[in-house]
């Protein structure tokens, strides 16, 4: 599971779109693994193609956190065969 926090006072409304039934807002997530806090993930506004084109770019709007991951354990010496 992924828990997402954003501020949404930094929505860039223009780029809202409608749907049939509801107003949207696209999502990205960017894996930052050197993240000094610990997240896995930072969110930004996804911008359609024309506004990326014209050299537009996301607002961050915050983070993103795997919760619950396994942690990989290295194989010791006797796991390893030749």
């Amino acid at each position: 599971m992924i828990t997402v926090k954003i501020d949404v006072s930094k929505i860039n409304k223009e780029f809202l779109y409608q749907g049939k039934t509801a107003k949207y807002l696209d999502l990205v997530l960017w894996e930052s693994p050197d993240d000094k806090y610990g997240n896995d993930y930072r969110v930004v506004q996804g911008l359609p193609k024309e506004a990326r084109a014209a050299g537009k770019k996301g607002a961050i709007l915050g983070n993103g956190k795997v919760m619950g991951k396994k942690t990989e354990s290295k194989p010791s010496d006797e796991d390893v065969s030749f």
